[in-house]
């Protein structure tokens, strides 16, 4: 969950999100260091009162800054591509959960169950309890056991939309007549919050995410506590 004045992000709550925060500091170090390189070598030049034949002209100097350049965007590229590649990747998901974005709230299906599906609308305000998130609580919260693979399939009704979870490391646009899918592990229980993060017209900012991870016996609770209030 983030608070205020935060300038990183999120606490990790899965391996992909950990992944994407490795890689980020990864190249964040590679900007610093090409950044702090130029800015002493604009220093230098400025700051000189000599000049050399050897400066104006130089072989060397001109294959080093065409090689350089080539390996640090290998640097950047290799881990990048993995990264990508473990994102698409969906193997053997323990449990699927469709998500359909309306204006403005979620429709979800746990598509292993036969009835199991809900509407998440956002909390009002006025019916918040003490510790309750403004615009970011919802009336349902999407319930998976933690540590399990689970398959996320994304779609809207009538505009575009955008199913996304910062802590989990998921973004995935809901597009009408297209399906797309995701799949994410929570590596520990509790509740992450997210967004629409496509406008989507007015209320927008009103389309709360919260997704709850508990252990696999809580989670067979609640789908049964459901069912039978379905």
């Amino acid at each position: 969950m983030a608070h205020p004045s935060q300038i990183g992000f999120q606490d990790a709550a899965s391996p992909l999100m950990e992944e994407l925060l490795h890689f980020h500091d990864h190249a964040l170090m590679i900007v610093l260091l090409i950044s702090t390189m130029v800015l002493y070598t604009i220093a230098a030049m400025v700051t000189a009162k000599f000049t050399d034949k050897l400066v104006l002209d130089s072989q060397e100097i001109e294959v080093i800054w065409t090689v350089l350049p080539a390996v640090v965007l290998i640097l950047i590229a290799l881990p990048s591509l993995r990264l990508l590649y473990m994102m698409d990747e969906v193997s053997a998901p323990q449990m699927t959960v469709k998500a359909v974005g309306h204006q403005w709230y979620w429709t979800y299906e746990y598509t292993d169950y036969e009835d199991l599906e809900f509407d998440a609308y956002m909390l009002p305000t006025s019916d918040l309890a003490p510790g309750q998130f403004r615009l970011l609580e919802a009336d349902h919260r999407v319930v998976v056991p933690s540590t399990s693979p689970i398959r996320m399939l994304v779609t809207s009704e009538d505009v575009l939309h955008s199913w996304a979870l910062p802590a989990l490391g998921v973004k995935v646009d809901a597009i009408p007549g297209r399906l797309n899918q995701t799949t994410f592990i929570v590596d520990r229980p509790g509740v992450f919050y997210g967004q629409c993060s496509e406008i989507c017209g007015a209320n927008h900012s009103f389309m709360p995410i919260v997704v709850e991870s508990t252990s696999l016996e809580s989670f067979e609770n609640w789908s049964t506590v459901m069912l039978e209030d379905l």
